[in-house]
């Protein structure tokens, strides 16, 4: 993942910070329109490379656009833009769900 904010580097971040942020809007810049993603989970995953530990992140968003499994810029208030890989896992009533992992 590239740093391309300004205020943290995703290498440092640990589940403890992101759990913080449950609740808040992420924003897919990368595509054509941009897409709103709600944070909804942030689930510990044991240990791992990273400080902290490993985790993932799961976010909520709208059934249009549904994005494909890649890597997108994804901005929010509080840690800048970064570059995330992101896996839809599932489709759900409200929309689809997409998980990254950081290991």
């Amino acid at each position: 993942m590239k740093d391309t904010g300004k205020m943290n580097d995703l290498r440092d971040m640990t589940a403890e910070d992101f759990s913080k942020m449950e609740g808040s809007v992420f924003t897919v810049t990368s595509i054509d329109t941009k897409l709103d993603l709600e944070l909804i989970e942030v689930k510990k995953l044991g240990s791992g490379e990273r400080n902290g530990g490993a985790f993932s992140l799961l976010w909520q968003g709208p059934s249009e656009p549904a994005l494909q499994q890649a890597t997108y810029c994804v901005s929010q208030a509080a840690i800048g833009s970064h570059d995330v890989f992101l896996v839809p896992v599932a489709e759900k009533e409200a929309g689809y769900q997409y998980e990254a992992i950081f290991t």
